[in-house]
């Protein structure tokens, strides 16, 4: 069991994900105060740095969604300090915040993940809408899954049926990032596999009871329904934990990553993304998956304060 620390609970900020933030960070909190720790809520303004230096504090727990929290960013600046934090360190967050990039990284590692295109603002301009939308279509077929290159809780995704309605997409998903991400839809169920200090969780089926799985049905109680472990034969679950695994060792990941699947009519995993700060609000799949896993909310929280810890010790050894 983790010794009582001084826990500098970090979430909030000014990142489109802030309110999903605020709501994993008093989950948090509570969890750890519950449990004697020492906890301070800390939002993410211009006189964070000074407060952390300040504060005494043992490690940061990283509750931040979005791009400060999940860029690399906040990962520089708790390492400048020197305070130990829970997460990936700042090369896996960067890596993995950029959709692109890491797809690539993917692909070469031999994980499955879907035929796409990167595109960004400058060449939609310089390429005109009509050359754009004819290459991609070409490249990908129907139906397309555009989004941005960066960001996270699905926003700014849609899934275009109509090439029609693919300039109007794109131009949507440019409000959310200069690039955008643009897939062949796979077809299939959505899984998410949590891995926890390199070790996969059950894997979480996830079925919305209307439409796709968007920000709405994310973050509303009751609007989508979650089998742990997902209803799949127990190869292909295997297989789904395995590729997730696979994915947390290309980026050099730590503590704990999600990746989000879609797991075909074959029974083949596609890797659409992986989650370096996953959510930990009431209805986040990674809370999920550690329960089925028999682990407690308030324990899987101390298990990410003692890794980052650990982590902490080990890297100050001469």
């Amino acid at each position: 069991m983790t010794t009582p620390t001084s826990v500098a609970v970090l979430s909030g900020g000014i990142s489109l994900e802030r309110e999903v933030s605020l709501r994993s960070g008093g989950r948090v909190a509570d969890a750890l105060a519950d449990r004697g720790h020492r906890v301070t809520r800390l939002d993410v303004d211009a006189s964070l740095v000074r407060t952390l230096e300040e504060g005494g504090f043992d490690v940061a727990f990283l509750a931040l969604h979005g791009s400060a929290g999940e860029d690399g960013t906040i990962q520089s600046l708790l390492e400048l300090i020197g305070l130990p934090y829970t997460g990936p360190d700042v090369l896996a967050s960067s890596i993995a915040w950029n959709k692109p990039i890491a797809q690539g990284l993917f692909a070469r590692a031999g994980i499955a993940v879907p035929a796409r295109v990167t595109l960004t603002q400058q060449a939609f301009r310089e390429m005109g809408a009509t050359a754009a939308v004819d290459r991609i279509a070409g490249e990908l077929g129907h139906p397309i899954v555009v989004k941005p290159a960066t960001g996270g809780s699905s926003l700014g995704l849609t899934i275009v049926d109509e090439p029609a309605r693919l300039p109007q997409a794109i131009v949507g998903a440019f409000s959310y990032a200069d690039a955008v991400l643009l897939e062949g839809f796979v077809a299939g169920t959505e899984v998410a596999v949590t891995v926890l200090d390199g070790h996969a969780l059950p894997p979480v089926e996830i079925q919305p009871k209307e439409g796709a799985y968007d920000f709405a049905a994310r973050y509303t109680a009751g609007a989508t329904e979650f089998h742990v472990p997902a209803r799949l034969d127990p190869a292909v679950l295997q297989a789904c934990e395995q590729t997730a695994t696979r994915a947390y060792d290309a980026v050099g990941a730590r503590h704990i990553s999600r990746a989000d699947l879609i797991v075909d009519d074959a029974g083949q995993p596609w890797l659409l993304e992986l989650d370096t700060c996953p959510g930990l609000t009431r209805t986040s799949l990674a809370p999920l998956a550690a329960a089925a896993a028999d682990l407690a909310f308030a324990d899987l929280c101390e298990r990410l304060v003692d890794l980052a810890l650990r982590d902490a010790r080990t890297t100050a050894r001469p």
